[in-house]
Order: C-alpha cells, then structure tokens, then sequence
C-alpha cells in the first residue's frame, strides 16, 4: 500500500540487537497503523546491530512498504540514531519510542490526540516502571530530580524519549548538530507548547537491557555536562571552600604553637591533609576535564553517524 504525498506522521524507532521482539513490535506497530488519524510511516533505524535484526526489519518492509529502513555504518548509540531517524522523519507529526515494547506503541493515539489540541511537543510521563529493578528505578528517580535542579532547563520529571513533535519544533531540534547528544534535554530546551500523557511502562518483551550502568552513567553524564554548569561553579564552591579551611588550620597550628598549647608529634596529621587536597584537585580537575572534552568532540566537526543502507526513504533526507 503506497502512501500518496508526505504523511501525516512518522514513527521512529532505534533498533539494537531486537530480533527477538522486532515481529511483536512489527505486528503492534501494523495495528496502531490502521488507528492513526492519518497515513503514517515507519522509520527502523539499525544502530549497528550483530544479529539478525536488519534481516527481520527488511522482511517487515517487503510486508509493508509503509516500513522504511536507515542501517547506520556502526554503533553509534541510541541517542544518535533517534536523531538519524528524525532526520529523515517526513511526517507533519513524528514520534519517537522504543523498540523493546516498554514504550506500548498503543499510547501514540494518546500524543496524537493531544497534538491535535495544538500543541508541539507531546511527551510521555513514566507513571509506573514494571520489569525494572528497585535499584534502577531508585537511581533513575534520584537522577532526574537531581538534573531537574541543577539545570538551566525546565526538564519534565520520569519523562524518557517516548514522545510526539511537530514539524516546527522538530526543525528546531535538527539545527541543534552537538556532538554528546541528550535528547530529552534538547526538546525540553526548544521550548514551544509542550505538555505530557501519562502511561504505564511495560516490561521488556524480550532480550537484554541495551543501558547497562556504565552506560547509564555516560549517559546521566552526559546530560547534566550539555544542560548545567552546575559542577563546574560546585568546583569553584569546593575551592574556596578547601581553601579557606586550609587557612584556617593553618592559622589555628600558628596559634597553637606561639601559645605553647601543643605542638606537631609526626606528619601523619600532614599527610593526611595533603592527600584529602589532592583527591580535591584531581575530582575537580576531572569535572573541568568533562567539559574540555565535549569541546573537543565539537570542534573536531565530524558527522554524527554514517548511513550504510537506506530503504523506501526520500535521498534527499539521507544525510
């Protein structure tokens, strides 16, 4: 079935390593389809996956021409192949979820329900998280807390990636080409008319958690370092702070010594404080070290990623 002229909407979704849920997600995904107010496409993006789930997504396509595919040349993480895909989106509406069915494809109807009320950006608000470990909800809820504070943006509490643009605030993200990329962040910083659905989080239908914790920890990093200068004025804080404790030690030993009160046994208490400074100034050195780094990715000036196969998409939108 051919979709005449450019559709209504666009439905993104990253793929790594799904083979195991790529029919499930094919088969909710065909049914939300007929339910749609409008003719939509389907974008799977491959992130580089090693099995077999380019294999799945092309015979999805051969199914139903409304299934298009951008296959990256490499891994270059979720948050860059979201931006792949909504580079090549042509919907009026585009809507971004995951491919691991936590994100329940059915909850779209709702963002488009609320786009249709007019406003830009209709994101999805994370009311219950099942399949997740207490300690990954624990810190997940400790971190956006934590960001929400120490950022200069408005970020919406438990609000992940799942969520409907418009066309206006779409092109407003697509002229944002940073290097470390937190999407969620970046939306919440073009502003316009935005507000949020509840839902309920389902359990992964198959396989294994892409955001392990190291790279959840890349990616909390990642985030407050492109949206806060909070660690880096904390830093300063710290300095002044350590400084002028060490002023004041200094001064209590000088008063100490002209009084005959005490006086020094040995250096333990010296080399303890010398230690405690140093352990400063490398963690303060290494906050200042984040920043030097993104600023290095950005002047290096490379792509983003790199498309190795495009199906069924405009190649005027393949970058």
């Amino acid at each position: 079935m051919s979709i005449p002229g450019p559709p209504e909407y666009s439905l993104v979704i990253p793929i790594y390593n799904e083979e195991d849920t790529i029919p499930e997600l094919v088969r909710r995904i065909g049914l939300l389809l007929e339910r749609l107010d409008g003719p939509a496409e389907v974008i799977l993006v491959d992130d580089g996956s090693s099995d077999g789930s380019y294999e799945r997504m092309s015979a999805a396509r051969a199914d139903d021409p409304r299934f298009k595919l951008l296959r990256l040349s490499r891994n270059f993480g979720h948050q860059i192949a979201v931006t792949a895909g909504l580079d090549v989106a042509a919907g009026n509406a585009v809507i971004v979820m995951d491919a691991d069915l936590q994100d329940p494809p059915e909850v779209a109807l709702d963002l488009a329900a609320r786009w249709r009320d007019g406003y830009d950006v209709v994101y999805a608000v994370r009311e219950e998280r099942h399949g997740e470990t207490q300690f990954k909800r624990g810190t997940a809820k400790l971190f956006y807390r934590l960001f929400r504070r120490m950022s200069d943006v408005d970020m919406p509490l438990d609000v992940g990636d799942f969520r409907l643009v418009d066309r206006r605030a779409l092109d407003a993200f697509r002229s944002m080409r940073e290097s470390n990329r937190y999407v969620r962040g970046m939306f919440s910083w073009i502003g316009y008319r935005q507000v949020g659905v509840p839902f309920r989080r389902e359990e992964r239908f198959a396989g294994e958690t892409k955001y392990p914790l190291r790279k959840m920890l890349k990616f909390a990093t990642d985030g407050i370092v492109s949206f806060s200068a909070y660690p880096l004025r904390l830093a300063l804080k710290v300095g002044f702070f350590v400084s002028g404790l060490s002023f004041l030690l200094g001064l209590v030993f000088l008063i100490s010594k002209i009084a005959g009160l005490y006086t020094i046994p040995g250096l333990a208490s010296i080399a303890v404080f010398v230690a405690f400074l140093g352990g400063i100034q490398l963690l303060l050195l290494g906050i200042v070290g984040e920043y030097i780094a993104r600023i290095h990715d950005e002047v290096k000036g490379r792509p983003l990623y790199l498309v190795r196969d495009a199906e069924g998409l405009d190649p005027s939108r393949v970058r």
